[in-house]
């Protein structure tokens, strides 16, 4: 994977006390300068979409993420105080109890207010939760995750079918409280909730990287707190096995150097997150990717050993040999022990990018394709799925593939993982197979929150699908290969730009706004801060690594050249001079420590366009852009005595000096847009010049605001005109 409607939205959305603005399936939400129609499969209107972008209002404090299927606002607010207190009527249970527990935990933490820290009785409390029934003992896909919130100034209450539906609408009332004059509040609004997709994962690859179980804890906290409900886990690669097998020993005694997970602290994983309205998918990636497994048992191999644990990251040659009976008594084993420890009834074998190589070198091999009447190792590989998938089946779970995995001769039970494109989810539904898409939702590639929510599983590829088929389309999963993470900078990998993705598969279609998304998700982003992620914290905590005894000024300056600078997109970082990195590289360069996506730059990107709409002619907004240029010009010269004395400064050094020398290039431009000037041909050359070598990557680093600074350049070489420039 190295790249690359069950529930949905409910009907009338009304705004205020009671009046609909436009009828059944429409919703208007102050602050979220968004509109919703029916979250129906369909794709909306030209008129749907010209009325979803006109329609701009506001509210204070509503800050929902994912957005609800169905919001009324109401009047006034629940005033959030010490005395606040939480029941449980109806169905209670252990999973109700602990939930609500860590709400009023939360929201202590959130408001540092003292309050009562467990559920009382009765139903004068201040939040009533009433639970119809429980929820499977075993977490299934689709189950009813519906529930319906009301917030008034007298109290609140949600009710739901079941458990799930209460952990999700107890996250919602987190998100609306805020701080206000009188003290905090949570806004008066009735939501009626359910989500568009039942499957919303997120997926850790935890086999390159190892990644601690406390790690894992967090970020299923964190999937909590936006209502995804799959945690998806890559648990064998080339680089590692890392689960304890009983069976055989050799699998994590010799391929995991010692990281592993034990049984136990898998049993408690699980337990974790279910508590928390989330399934566990294993992954075990085979035939390929499976370097690992052949250090312990290079029997199963398709060429001799002895194999060693692989230090680099690409796709490599070994692989299981699907000729040998012996790998399916194994398999056998080995599937059956790990099905008794994980509970979830779908197994994720892997089944992508399989080279071949090994089975071509392989006479034995070649003869059995022959003898079998196989197409090549494609038929091989389809050989060795049917057979998994029989296994699998065996020891009552259903198989999940990538999408290398689809051929139309499989049972229908399996579901296709795709990664290499939407196309293949639409013609795994055409075949009748469901499926989940992960195209698009890579977090690792360092993509903006933006460019992840606009891909849907929906998209233009599953337009031809019949209702049927567009039932097959489950959702999707963010993916975190973990070849640049390791448990100190992965929080900021996912977070918050993963966000996005869960909203993308629990909202309404038409919630598209990047907007309101980015305004919304930077709030949450801190809320985030309060579950224990560290997405923020360790962000500081690298660059203070890096500045060693720095001064204040000094820190300041890595910092905000720091806030500027974005890592390499795609598969940039496996492009250096300075050769391949492999799992022993130390993760402590100022590419490993920044996020992924500059909110710096973006908002800064947002003025330039702002002073540009408005013919550069906003006095605000000019200063507002001159003041952060001159931030940048000035910044070289503070930094620079810090890159003497520090070896991992001194690689952005050159960066810092591109900043310097673009925001130079900015402030001639708002110059001459000002007060005119020499701004010929040859001026636009030599400023674009400064721009395009500032754009070339250095120590794997972006800088972010240059398109923004030579957009003012094309509208000074415009004659001054920014309408002239637009076009």
């Amino acid at each position: 994977m190295q790249p690359a409607k069950l529930g949905y939205g409910s009907g009338e959305i009304v705004h205020g006390e009671g009046d609909t603005i436009m009828g059944q399936g429409t919703i208007w939400l102050r602050g979220l300068s968004l509109m919703i129609l029916s979250a129906s499969l369909n794709m909306p209107s030209r008129a749907q979409e010209k009325q979803a972008s006109n329609l701009q209002t506001s509210m204070p404090g509503l800050n929902l993420m994912p957005v609800p299927a169905r919001v009324q606002v109401g009047t006034g607010n629940l005033k959030i105080d010490a005395g606040f207190t939480v029941a449980l009527t109806g169905h209670t249970d252990a999973r109700l109890n602990g939930a609500a527990q860590r709400f009023i935990e939360r929201l202590a933490k959130q408001t540092g207010l003292l309050m009562a820290t467990r559920p009382v009785n009765g139903t004068k409390a201040t939040l009533v939760v009433r639970v119809d029934h429980d929820s499977k003992p075993v977490q299934e896909l689709g189950e009813d995750e519906s529930y319906v919130l009301e917030v008034s100034s007298n109290g609140a209450t949600i009710t739901a079918p079941n458990d799930l539906g209460a952990l999700h609408g107890l996250q919602t009332f987190l998100q609306l409280v805020s701080i206000s004059p009188d003290g905090f509040v949570a806004a008066a609004v009735n939501i009626k909730d359910t989500p568009r997709f039942p499957w919303r994962g997120l997926m850790i690859d935890a086999a390159r990287h190892f990644i601690p179980p406390e790690v894992l804890r967090r970020n299923i906290d964190g999937m909590e707190a936006v209502k995804m409900n799959v945690f998806h886990w890559h648990l064998s690669e080339n680089q590692g096995f890392r689960v304890e097998s009983r069976k055989f020993p050799k699998l994590h005694e010799m391929g995991s150097n010692g990281l592993y997970y034990t049984q136990e602290e898998i049993l408690g994983l699980i337990a974790y997150a279910r508590e928390r309205g989330i399934r566990v998918v294993p992954e075990f990636d085979l035939p390929g990717h499976s370097t690992a497994w052949f250090v312990g048992h290079p029997e199963l191999a398709s060429a001799p050993g002895p194999f060693t644990i692989e230090r680099q990251w690409g796709v490599f040659d070994p692989a299981f040999d699907p000729t040998n009976e012996k790998v399916y008594k194994f398999l056998d084993e080995f599937i059956g022990e790990m099905a008794k420890l994980f509970p979830d009834h779908f197994f994720h074998v892997g089944g992508d990018e399989v080279n071949g190589k090994q089975w071509d070198a392989n006479p034995k091999i070649q003869e059995f394709i022959r003898a079998h009447g196989l197409k090549g190792n494609a038929g091989l590989q389809l050989y060795f799925n049917k057979k998994l998938q029989g296994i699998v089946s065996k020891r009552g779970k259903s198989m999940v593939g990538w999408d290398e995995v689809l051929d139309p001769t499989l049972p229908k039970d399996i579901v296709i993982q795709s990664w290499r494109g939407q196309a293949s989810l639409a013609e795994a539904a055409k075949q009748g197979y469901r499926g989940i898409l992960s195209h698009g939702y890579y977090l690792d590639l360092g993509w903006s929150a933006a460019r992840h929510y606009a891909v849907d599983p929906m998209g233009d590829a599953a337009s031809g699908l019949s209702a049927e088929e567009k039932q097959r389309i489950l959702g999707g999963e963010s993916c975190m290969w973990s070849e640049y993470v390791n448990a100190e900078n992965i929080d900021s990998r996912i977070w918050p730009r993963n966000a996005a993705i869960a909203e993308r598969l629990w909202s309404p279609q038409e919630v598209r706004d990047p907007a309101s998304m980015y305004a919304r998700m930077h709030v949450l982003s801190a809320q985030l801060e309060w579950l224990g992620l560290t997405h923020q914290h360790n962000y500081t905590r690298m660059l203070h690594r890096l500045a060693g005894a720095a001064s204040a000024e000094e820190f300041n300056a890595l910092r905000t050249l720091a806030d500027v600078v974005e890592p390499v997109k795609d598969y940039g970082r496996e492009e250096t001079a300075a050769g391949p990195a492999t799992s022993e590289t130390p993760l402590n360069r100022v590419v490993d420590a920044i996020p992924l996506e500059s909110r710096v730059a973006r908002e800064f990107g947002e003025t330039v366009d702002k002073y540009v709409a408005a013919n550069c002619h906003d006095a605000t907004l000019a200063a507002q852009l001159r003041a952060q240029l001159i931030l940048w010009r000035d910044n070289d010269a503070k930094l620079q005595p810090l890159a003497q004395r520090s070896f991992l400064v001194k690689e952005v050094a050159a960066t810092s000096q591109d900043l310097a020398a673009v925001a130079s290039v900015g402030l001639a431009a708002l110059d001459a847009l000002e007060h005119g000037g020499n701004t010929d041909e040859a001026w636009k050359a030599q400023q674009s010049a400064v721009i395009q070598e500032a754009q070339k990557p250095k120590g794997q680093l972006l800088l972010m605001p240059a398109p923004a600074i030579q957009k003012l350049i094309e509208v000074v070489s415009a004659g001054g005109s920014c309408a002239a420039a637009k076009q």
